[in-house]
């Protein structure tokens, strides 16, 4: 979500600075905590949707531009931020893989 969000940012705005935030506070909220999985799913899946859209249909110029991510202190370029991503989502899924196997889960 918060990718996505960035991403738009940086096509629609000049270097923008991005908000940092929390990931295990927001990981400890009820929705996070309470809910089933499945809704968490169809946002990813709705996401990766319109990630794949705007991807897709990126131009060079766009692929270039950047945003500041003030934790780091310093700024990314789109196309370095799609591959941190996709590093990231492999890095989860990874996580999940190892989870189900611990568990056993089908």
């Amino acid at each position: 979500m918060n990718s996505l969000i960035r991403l738009k940012l940086a096509l629609t705005e000049d270097e923008p600075a991005i908000k940092p935030y929390f990931e295990d506070r927001w990981a400890e909220l009820v929705d996070t905590k309470r809910m089933p999985i499945q809704s968490s799913l169809k946002m990813l899946e709705g996401i990766h949707e319109r990630w794949t859209v705007l991807l897709q249909d990126l131009n060079n110029e766009q692929r270039k531009r950047t945003f500041i991510h003030p934790e780091h202190g310093k700024q990314f370029r789109v196309d370095e931020n799609v591959g941190i991503y996709a590093w990231h989502c492999n890095h989860h899924l990874g996580h999940l893989i190892e989870t189900k196997k611990r568990y056993n889960w089908e």
